[in-house]
């Protein structure tokens, strides 16, 4: 009795400091204070019931009031444990005192998520069964029931205690509280539904639901509170039931109880319903990734996945994808995973361009940067003998050329064209419709650069066919004699002489004249080109866009404005695909895969074609009327690299909207979430005086699909799935023949036509060679240019002078895919071929080497990102195989004869594309800023650095409208150390390497901000960079010209701000965020989401929520981040 008056009179005294003022709560738990301790302690060694009632009491109102720095406090002094015990002990002697064990559930409420080993604590002390009897023995007695049903929902956070509750009928015992509609105790429901779906986290328990038939119990729940709450008033219910519904189908078990009991209808039509209201919006989100994840998995409908052609190797590399996929047994690329757990992060490996990010989620942002000190340093290897390099002198002839016998005064005879015969400027022959008029409506070749549209009724028109010979070879000569190009108007073709068929009239148009928009185009010469270009599938047909020539638009293009619930609405069309199976044509209208059996057409059908240089489509699929599914072809020995297409599309009607769906992209995700359009050229606008490509299509989104390859096809990754990307577009003519592109297409004879009229331009005081680097895989020319200024005269001085200039090392096209780098390329090279002082001037600073396309094969044959030997060309130049790699191993050992020779290019410069960031920008190498982003520690001396690296980039910032400096970085990889820019950095010591990287959507910042970029601001970029290139001669000393590795003139301080540098939240350094943030929707339509988080937040975003750029597309990430 007297330890309990002591007690008692002790627990009083702490009453009163609880219910004075602040100063005096904050005490009992402030550092230092043993006020705390004090109530712990009489709390652990009462055992007067009364006492223990009014200890927690004050721990209650204590913890109420403080947040979560008290609680903080509680547990670090020992307050769990002893909350534990107490529940532990005080439900040994049953019945249990029901307001002991209110409070003490309230404070394990407050103390369970701040605890990090909360779970642990309980289950090791026993109290997860004291909880579960309690629920069991009090479901009707709702103010007990409530704060134990809280406290399950945090003990079951941990996965092991979820498997115990469950085996201890937690499961069960959920099912009896939860309900159809009702208006009574909806708190209650709330939380019991929330510590279901938490429960249900664990396989086991979803397993043990789905076998007790508890996925159908919920459905019916459901469609019951969705019917009956018809005002709406608990959407928070309705959507913790789905939260429960999502949990148990993250498993195979209960996607097909799913789908055996009626859901995908079910929540199909509940959605439907729920679509027009706009707060209901997260009813029909997590209902459509619900249905998303339980649509079966399919492979995509081809016999392989692999490449549709295929090109014999000289050898097969001895590991790596290529010697993977010849190794595969037939059909394995076939298979789907049937696994049952799907845990595992869906990984995308690809590293889309020189610099993409990796998007593992799970890993840190950290983890792919090169750590290695001795790595970092760039570092003399020994190289080829020079015997061997020696044959390199004959591309560097300008360094031993005298000049002697060259005339410095007579202007410089530009070289031929090649001879073109007369019939080449007869007009096309177009076969019309019997209505048409005849031979009157016949327009002979005259000099308006862009004809009017004609009258009559519109052209009948298919594609420009080359002929060819009965055995199925290339005939070296065109329709014609190459004068007059047959354009096929019947389904089987037309008469390959051009002769009228029975009953048929004719009317003759000329191909529109845009030589005075576009000086380096010539049909005719481009048609020469094509003769000489070697394709594997051996193309017979010009494409018409490559052939009438694009003529940039001068309007300004915005980037498309994202309808909201866009994505949504596709979602639920592809789902209506398994709900209503008999409205699906599945009617193939084009395979590659089966070209000898032709396709049967009622007319009804779009006609489809990519048989033409650089086109990609595999497959067209008519799924509905006005409705396709397209399916790309893999770059060649390959099995995958979707994301290029180029293909004509004819027999349309005009005023109708067709969707276009592409299903095999592989990508997560997509510019064309955030604005981008695809590319349309159609060609009566181009007879009609409008030949240029236009972005168009509405509706866009690209969203994870129901397709799916399997591990072993998919590179070790578990359920790598396909990604769709959808587009609407209307046409505006009939019988109009229109070609779809992902991006401008610039193909490898349009290259070479540019190059021959390029060579025509030169001047007396123009040095230009170019010569043939080396013969590819395919048997097509690497070109390699030599641009400079000529020497003012044979004098001895004038030629050291000249032969003393630094040398500028230029590349592109490496990536066939990236076609916005060719466009930048042929800026650089018109503006160095210009007449203007400023190019005059640059020329005379520098001798450019120019490799203006690095993969002719892969750009000619359609590929995205490989050569013809399956290989990303981008990652071989550590070691490049002579006759696997023939461009990279001879571009690199220019390089090494450069060096070897005292002519290290000053700049070094591979030009790329970007597919998921606006903007132009550049990526170079540093080794502090690289180790500024790692916890390495290093003594100054090894960070020693000049920052001549940034300057190049900063004058582009300064310059170039469409460049922003905020994107680029300097951080060198570990995935990247076999790239062009860090191989050339480490290996050849050019400290200005850079990868420079265009966007192929438009821009967020500057004079194009809101715009998509076109060949106008990216031929632009190339001029740009040219002058910043001057200026950077202008800036930089005459000895580090001589020497290319001292240090940088001041520039006023201007150019190069070291303050920002160290910062390693500066804007120049690492950057591995999307400029988008990622749509939520994304990511958890498959079976592998099984997030452990927030259930409506996507786990990738939980993570790095914070890197994400409020500024960026705020509206998406707000308003339609679920759409």
């Amino acid at each position: 009795m007297d330890y309990r008056s002591h007690a008692r009179r002790k627990t009083g005294g702490l009453c009163r400091p609880s219910c004075s003022p602040e100063k005096t709560r904050k005490e009992v738990v402030s550092k230092g204070s043993g006020g705390m301790e004090v109530i712990l302690s009489s709390l652990e060694n009462t055992r007067d019931l009364q006492t223990t009632l009014n200890i927690l009491g004050i721990l209650n109102e204590l913890l109420n009031v403080g947040g979560g720095r008290r609680t903080g406090v509680f547990v670090s002094k020992g307050g769990t444990a002893i909350l534990l015990q107490l529940l532990v002990s005080s439900g040994k002697d049953p019945p249990a005192n029901e307001e002991l064990m209110l409070l003490i559930h309230s404070l394990l409420i407050k103390v369970g998520p701040k605890d990090k080993k909360f779970g642990v604590k309980a289950r090791l002390n026993g109290a997860l069964n004291v909880t579960v009897n309690l629920v069991k023995h009090n479901l009707q007695n709702f103010k007990l029931l409530l704060p134990c049903l809280q406290v399950l929902r945090v003990y079951s956070s941990n996965s092991v205690n979820a498997v115990s509750l469950g085996k201890s009928g937690a499961l069960e015992i959920m099912f009896e509280i939860i309900g159809p509609f009702s208006k009574k105790s909806t708190t209650l429901l709330k939380v019991t539904l929330d510590t279901l779906a938490s429960l249900l986290k664990s396989g086991m328990n979803a397993r043990r639901a789905v076998d007790r038939g508890y996925l159908p119990t919920l459905l019916t729940i459901y469609q019951d509170w969705h019917r009956n709450d018809t005002r709406h008033r608990h959407v928070v219910i309705r959507k913790s039931i789905l939260g429960c519904i999502k949990n148990l189908t993250n498993i195979k078990l209960g996607r097909k109880a799913f789908i055996d009991s009626n859901g995908m209808r079910i929540l199909y039509n509940a959605s439907t319903e729920c679509l027009p209201v706009r707060t209901l919006d997260p009813l029909v989100n997590t209902s459509s990734l619900i249905m998303r994840k339980c649509f079966p998995k399919n492979r995509l409908p081809l016999p392989t996945i692999k490449s549709v052609f295929l090109h014999p190797l000289p050898h097969v590399p001895a590991g790596g994808p290529v010697a993977q996929l010849y190794n595969q047994p037939p059909g394995v690329d076939d298979v789907v995973d049937e696994s049952d757990e799907n845990e595992a992060t869906e990984v995308d490996t690809e590293n889309d361009t020189e610099n993409e990010e990796d998007e593992t989620g799970h890993k840190s942002q950290n983890d792919d940067i090169e750590t290695d000190i001795n790595k970092l340093r760039p570092r003399q290897i020994s190289m080829r003998p020079f015997d061997e390099l020696r044959v390199y002198e004959h591309f560097c002839r300008e360094f031993t050329e005298n000049f002697e016998d060259n005339d410095f005064e007579s202007p410089r005879s530009v070289i031929p064209l090649l001879s073109v015969n007369p019939e080449l400027h007869r007009s096309i022959i177009i076969p019309t419709t019997p209505t048409s008029s005849g031979p009157q409506n016949r327009r002979s070749p005259q000099g308006d650069a862009l004809p009017p549209k004609s009258d009559g009724s519109p052209l009948e028109l298919d594609s420009i066919s080359i002929s060819k010979s009965p055995d199925g070879k290339s005939d070296c000569d065109l329709v014609y004699s190459l004068g007059r190009l047959v354009l096929d108007g019947g389904v089987n073709g037309g008469s390959v002489d051009g002769s009228q068929e029975d009953g048929g009239e004719q009317a003759e148009l000329e191909v529109p004249d845009t030589a005075a928009l576009l000086p380096l185009h010539d049909p005719d010469l481009y048609l020469e080109m094509v003769k000489s270009t070697r394709s594997v599938p051996g193309y017979t047909e010009v494409a018409y866009p490559d052939y009438f020539g694009h003529v940039a638009l001068n309007l300004r293009e915005p980037i498309l404005e994202r309808v909201y619930g866009v994505q949504r609405m596709k979602i639920f069309q592809d789902i209506e695909r398994l709900i209503h199976p008999s409205d699906i044509l599945d009617k193939v209208v084009y395979d590659l895969d089966n070209q000898s059996c032709p396709v049967i057409d009622n007319g009804e059908s779009l006609k489809f074609n990519s048989k033409f240089e650089s086109g990609n489509l595999r497959k067209a699929i008519q799924v509905r009327k006005f409705e396709y599914d397209l399916i790309l072809n893999s770059d060649i020995n390959s099995n995958h690299y979707h994301q290029w297409f180029y293909f004509e599309v004819g027999n349309m009607r005009p005023g109708v909207r067709y969707r276009f769906n592409i299903i095999n992209c592989e990508k997560s995700n997509s510019q064309f979430n955030y604005g981008m359009q695809v590319l349309m050229y159609s060609v009566q606008d181009a007879i009609n005086g409008r030949p240029q490509w236009v972005r168009t299509g509405s509706d866009i989104c690209y969203y994870k699909n129901n397709f799916s390859r399997s591990s072993i096809a998919a590179g070790g990754q578990k359920g790598k799935s396909y990604f769709t990307m959808t587009f609407t577009v209307t046409f505006q003519h009939k019988d109009d023949v229109c070609y779809f592109a992902y991006h401008y297409p610039y193909t490898y004879s349009m290259l070479k036509m540019h190059l021959q009229k390029l060579s025509a331009l030169r001047t007396a005081q123009i040095y230009y060679r170019q010569d043939d680097l080396c013969e590819t895989l395919g048997g097509n020319s690497c070109p390699l240019l030599t641009i400079t200024a000529m020497p003012e005269s044979s004098s001895n001085d004038h030629i050291s002078q000249f032969r003393s200039r630094p040398v500028v090392f230029l590349s592109a096209r490496v990536h066939p895919g990236e076609t916005n780098s060719s466009w930048v390329m042929k800026g650089t090279l018109e503006y160095l071929m210009s007449c203007s002082p400023q190019a005059q001037s640059l020329r005379e600073s520098y001798i450019f080497k120019i490799i203006p396309m690095l993969n002719p094969d892969g750009v000619i044959n359609g590929n995205h990102r490989c050569s013809l030997s399956g290989e990303d060309l981008n990652r071989q130049w550590q070691s490049p195989n002579a006759e696997l790699h023939p461009t990279i191993y001879h571009a690199k050992s220019l390089l090494q004869y450069l060096r070897a020779t005292g002519r290290t290019p000053l700049v070094f410069c591979d030009y790329h594309g970007h597919s998921r960031k606006k903007n132009v920008f550049m990526y170079g190498c540093s080794i502090k800023e690289t180790v500024w982003q790692t916890n390495v520690n290093t003594s100054t001396c090894d960070l020693q650095e000049d920052l001549g690296y940034r300057t190049l980039p900063k004058l582009l910032s300064q310059m170039a409208p469409a460049f922003s400096l905020s994107s680029c970085s300097f951080v060198v990889e570990r995935s990247k150390e076999a790239t062009a820019r860090v191989v050339v950095w480490r290996e050849i010591g050019v400290q200005r390497s850079y990868t420079m990287e265009s966007t192929l959507c438009g821009c967020d910042q500057g004079k194009y901000k809101g715009l998509q970029i076109g060949t106008n601001e990216l031929e632009e970029m190339g001029a740009q960079f040219c002058l910043a290139l001057l200026r950077l001669r202008r800036f930089t000393s005459p000895l580090e010209l001589h020497n290319h590795n001292s240090h940088l003139v001041d520039m006023d301080n201007d150019l190069i701000d070291t303050r920002s540098i160290p910062n390693v939240t500066s804007h120049t350094t690492y950057v591995l965020d999307e400029d988008e943030p990622a749509f939520l929707e994304e990511v958890d339509y498959s079976a592998e989401s099984n997030d452990d988080n927030d259930p409506d937040l996507d786990p990738d975003l939980q993570d790095n929520h914070a890197l994400l750029d409020p500024s960026s597309d705020s509206e998406f990430s707000h308003q339609d981040s679920l759409n």
